[in-house]
């Protein structure tokens, strides 16, 4: 059965650091998870999108799982991305995830290939049936061009008990009423496009799978307590604040700008793995205006 502590708070999708030679870099990638874990964050998602898992190899993945799970022992769990252009290498990554310690999977859809709910399902069947982890599914279709269904969700949640949330990225919050009205409180509810966080939260989401906490954690997590404590009025200043950082979350260069937020507040570098490319002059120059922005006018923490 599924650990219900997994699925609640913030939870950065970790970005992939890189070093000068396009290595992931391992000691730089530790002290980044102790830094959000330490901010309040209650665990970490490597390998997703805004990890750039598409462009990692196998063994490298393992050795971030391996990293950030010797890295934040009990303290936090890791919430290893399972995705990949095959269903066989989604069923052995999920499988060495395990191995290796991880507390939890994120199940996204395979690289590339999108098709119909008979092969989707297969494949999601395959993998969540390859361990005895928790499962958290990851609906975004805007990236992966396959949209799971409530209904489709509900399915899978009665056909194995270690599915426990889903992470909704559709950006149609009507999903989340759906799902309650399908199956109730069967499945914890994670919000997964930053800019949405308020109204997911107000539509019962108890989880934020976050993005931009990878450069702000701690404002991050306390817009999250306000939003789940006080509901919209108490978090509409922070969130004011907040959301044109949260609006890059949601386009297509999410991770430069993401990772340029990072550089900016001195955790970590802007550098990305190719076909990835750091934003040009002018790119870099309209971001930054809204990042160093926000920095001026960043409220007492």
């Amino acid at each position: 059965m599924h650990e219900t502590c997994l699925w609640h708070g913030v939870v950065p999708a970790i970005t992939t650091p890189f070093d000068a030679a396009g290595g992931v870099d391992h000691e730089f990638l530790a002290r980044h998870a102790n830094w959000l874990v330490e901010a309040g964050c209650t665990g970490i998602v490597p390998l997703g999108s805004l990890g750039e898992g598409a462009t990692l190899a196998f063994d490298e993945k393992l050795a971030i799982v391996r990293t950030l799970v010797a890295t934040l022992g009990t303290r936090a769990p890791v919430i290893a991305g399972i995705a990949a252009l095959s269903t066989a290498e989604a069923v052995r990554l999920a499988r060495e995830c395990e191995r290796l310690g991880a507390r939890g999977l994120m199940v996204l859809p395979p690289y590339v290939y999108s098709s119909d709910w008979r092969e989707m399902g297969a494949h999601l069947r395959a993998v969540i049936a390859a361990t005895a982890l928790p499962v958290l599914l990851y609906n975004n279709p805007l990236a992966y061009r396959t949209d799971f269904t409530p209904e489709q969700v509900a399915e899978l949640a009665s056909e194995f008990p270690q599915v426990a949330a889903i992470k909704e990225s559709s950006g149609d919050l009507r999903r989340l009423a759906a799902l309650r009205a399908l199956i109730g409180d069967r499945l914890q509810l994670m919000v997964g496009i930053d800019d949405a966080l308020v109204e997911g939260v107000a539509m019962g989401a108890c989880g934020w799978i976050a993005g931009v906490v990878n450069a702000f954690p701690t404002e991050s997590v306390r817009l999250f307590e306000l939003a789940r404590t006080g509901g919209s009025a108490a978090a509409m200043d922070l969130y004011a604040w907040l959301l044109p950082l949260l609006r890059m979350d949601t386009v297509p260069k999410f991770v430069q700008l993401i990772k340029l937020m990072q550089e900016r507040v001195g955790q970590g570098s802007a550098r990305v793995r190719a076909p990835r490319l750091e934003l040009d002059a002018a790119e870099r120059a309209a971001a930054l205006r809204v990042i160093d922005a926000a920095i001026a006018t960043r409220p007492p923490r």
